[in-house]
């Protein structure tokens, strides 16, 4: 009963649009979060440096095609793997500068908050999700290659400095929080093949 319930949420139009809206207005802010940082960023280097806004970016494109009538498989498998990659890695450092020392204020909790909401959206629609093996490895190859141009060439997004000594470490715990990702989302979209995506309007 529950779970029925919370499908019909979830497939509700007016409910899309609610997500859909506060997904688009947080990338958009998300990107404007990064202006500094992709200021001095090389041209080459751009699409790869604001994670968490590509990854909402990602997940407002598949909502878009939910209120069209359509699913996109390949795009719902990267916005699943990255919404989920970088909304838990924002919680964690947030949380890890805040026990090195840093004094947590609203801004940090709000950013806590914002991406634990992403990463469960993501898992939210997982039985809806129409994803194959072959759209996973093409996400795996975007985020192994997003990790390599953040760690081996210094593009990952700014951290706190009392978190910059453990930056080798930071880029261990992405590489394999994005394969837990990638395994989180192919275990949970295909253990629920049944459940088909039907606009729900009333």
């Amino acid at each position: 009963m529950v779970k029925e319930y919370l499908f019909y949420i979830l497939k509700d139009r007016r409910f899309l649009w609610a997500l859909f809206i506060v997904n688009l207005l947080g990338t958009i802010y998300g990107y404007i979060w990064y202006e500094a940082q992709l200021m001095q960023t090389p041209w080459y280097f751009l699409p790869f440096v604001p994670d968490s806004p590509t990854a909402s970016l990602f997940f407002t494109i598949v909502l878009g095609c939910y209120l069209a009538g359509r699913q996109w498989p390949l795009m719902e498998a990267l916005a699943a793997v990255t919404l989920i990659k970088y909304g838990v890695w924002a919680v964690v450092m947030n949380l890890a500068a805040g026990a090195a020392g840093d004094s947590l204020n609203i801004l940090h909790w709000m950013l806590v908050f914002s991406h634990a909401g992403m990463a469960l959206q993501a898992i939210l629609y997982l039985p809806f999700y129409k994803i194959k093996p072959i759209h996973l490895i093409l996400t795996g190859v975007w985020t192994v290659h997003n990790d390599m141009i953040d760690y081996v060439f210094g593009m990952h997004p700014w951290i706190s400095a009392s978190l910059q000594p453990y930056s080798a470490q930071i880029g261990f715990f992405t590489f394999w929080l994005g394969l837990l990702a990638i395994v989180l989302v192919f275990f949970g979209a295909n253990q629920s093949r049944s459940f088909d995506f039907h606009l729900k309007s009333d």
